[in-house]
């Protein structure tokens, strides 16, 4: 199987100051075969143009991408789903949020969703965690979802992703060891080189920007991760750095959130493309990426970037950031020599011709 290019609709601009069906008109543009499609990006085609009908907007969303040529990769992000205290919300999760999913991935002709490791906040009245690091019931509830999964034809599968700033599982190992314990044919991983990096080797809110032992222990994780990680369960990997800042991320910097971790801050803003050390990257995201590949996966490589670029209200941010990753890529498979053998070629004559296409 080829690596395939795939970008989040997220990753294209700001739903609300961009719209999703110029966005994947960029993508299509600039070469990109697949997208993530964040729910947040189908939620504001629904409410501005389907008069809040998220099925109708799934299926002009589905209509949209079969004439560019795009697969939709994933549905995401499930989010704030597992270990969650308050059981009647679970419930209400897995039954009725998880049903309507169901139904939307079907039209988007997806069969996978992805779940975030939780990073529910605090209850703002009491300070409390709302959520438990008991991994026998993190466990049991995302087996819930996967069962769930297997009983439709064909099964939805579900690909979990370990934040940096998750609440209990903020490591790559960790959510590995999660995905085994859960041992279902359809629940794989996500692996993520700013998650990945920006927890075990990053840390910015110090100001080196560094955590005090980051090459030793990103090589130990790495080496780790090649040894213990089947490609098969790897239902694909992202690619993208992380921004070193001009000062440690704290109360007085720019991007603080209070009662937000300050990983979860430096992210929502701060993520870059790889190769993009002109603009600050820093991260080791090649020596990250190359043991992604190294455990024999080949798939889809999807480039989740987040970043306070993407609220530019001009026009042209989608082509922008299309144009910006598309660059990271070609850097990418030529320094790790990656199988892109039966991946669709992209030329600036050719997305010009597609451009003349859509406009007609």
């Amino acid at each position: 199987m080829p690596n395939r290019l795939g970008i989040a609709s997220m990753s294209l601009g700001r739903p609300g100051i961009h719209d999703l069906p110029s966005k994947l008109h960029q993508a299509a543009l600039h070469g990109y075969e697949g997208i993530e499609l964040f729910f947040d990006d189908l939620d504001h085609l629904a409410q501005t143009v389907h008069d809040g009908d998220h099925y109708s907007a799934a299926q002009h969303v589905r209509r949209l991408c079969n004439s560019l040529g795009l697969t939709i990769i994933c549905l995401q992000p499930f989010s704030f789903y597992e270990g969650l205290l308050d059981r009647a919300q679970h419930e209400h999760f897995v039954t009725e949020k998880l049903t309507k999913w169901f139904e939307l991935a079907r039209i988007l002709d997806t069969d996978i969703i992805q779940i975030p490791s939780n990073f529910l906040s605090p209850d703002p009245a009491t300070g409390a965690s709302r959520t438990t690091a008991d991994r026998a019931v993190i466990v049991a509830d995302l087996q819930r979802v996967a069962d769930r999964g297997l009983q439709l034809n064909p099964p939805m599968r579900f690909v979990y992703e370990a934040l940096c700033w998750g609440n209990h599982v903020d490591t790559w190992d960790a959510s590995w060891e999660i995905v085994e314990q859960v041992d279902r044919p359809n629940f794989g991983i996500c692996l993520d080189t700013f998650n990945l990096a920006g927890r075990v080797y990053a840390d910015p809110a110090s100001a080196s920007g560094k955590t005090p032992n980051a090459d030793a222990d990103l090589h130990a994780s790495l080496e780790k991760l090649r040894a213990r990680v089947d490609p098969a369960k790897v239902f694909y990997v992202q690619v993208v750095d992380g921004e070193r800042l001009d000062a440690p991320l704290d109360e007085s910097h720019p991007f603080h959130v209070p009662g937000q971790p300050v990983r979860m801050s430096w992210s929502r803003n701060a993520r870059l493309f790889a190769f993009e050390e002109d603009r600050g990257g820093y991260l080791p995201v090649l020596e990250t990426a190359r043991a992604f590949f190294d455990t024999g996966f080949e798939g889809w490589v999807s480039l989740e970037l987040f970043s306070r670029t993407l609220a530019d209200p001009d026009p042209t941010t989608p082509q922008r950031h299309a144009q910006r990753g598309y660059e990271s890529w070609k850097k990418l498979v030529a320094a790790l020599d990656l199988n892109t053998s039966a991946s669709k070629s992209f030329t600036p004559e050719e997305g010009s011709s597609l451009a003349v296409q859509h406009r007609l």
